[in-house]
């Protein structure tokens, strides 16, 4: 019988998972990467694949949840070493148009997995929930410190950039909302 494997070969094997299902995820698609597709790229068996997650649908959660924390991460890094407020709000969609310019950029992770996946896995749809509401209360704090009075403009503008970047393959649409916010800032201003 082999020896149980240690917390740190467990976390190490976690990771190295979590690194395969989401490049595949992202790049392929949720529903057309399969489980076997995920143990070849992780080089993990698929016993102990289900052992770390026993359902895709499981895996899917862990894999938006990380990148969750790692994306919003990284946006209020580039937006809160502004201190000014309205540098800040500015400074998200900067850091929105980089994004939409990195290679191998396909949008957004979360409005992926909605619509493959949608209202038939509960899990998903309340993991993809929690990330849009996380990154919309980012925005609206931003808008609000900004002096504006209505975020949903702002998160509008936000997401339509996304949405629209990955459809046309250009972080154009990211500088077109900028400089939408930036109209609505001098208009709330006057």
């Amino acid at each position: 019988m082999p020896a149980p494997l240690s917390q740190e070969q467990t976390r190490q094997d976690h990771e190295r998972l979590l690194d395969a299902a989401e490049a595949l995820f992202y790049e392929k698609g949720i529903r057309a990467v399969g489980m076997d597709e995920v143990r070849a790229a992780s080089g993990l068996p698929l016993k102990r694949i289900y052992r770390l997650h026993p359902t895709k649908d499981d895996l899917v959660v862990a894999v938006l949840r990380r990148r969750d924390t790692r994306w919003r991460g990284r946006l209020t890094v580039a937006a809160e070493t502004h201190a000014d407020p309205r540098a800040r709000l500015l400074a998200a969609f900067d850091w929105l148009a980089a994004w939409c310019a990195e290679p191998g950029f396909r949008g957004c992770a979360w409005i992926n997995a909605f619509g493959e996946l949608g209202p038939a896995s509960p899990a998903v749809l309340a993991e993809v929930r929690a990330h849009k509401d996380a990154f919309h209360r980012h925005l609206a704090d931003w808008s609000t410190a900004a002096g504006l009075t209505d975020p949903a403009p702002v998160q509008l503008l936000a997401e339509g950039a996304i949405v629209t970047a990955a459809i046309t393959g250009t972080p154009t649409p990211a500088h077109h909302a900028r400089t939408a916010v930036e109209t609505l800032l001098d208009t709330a201003g006057q």
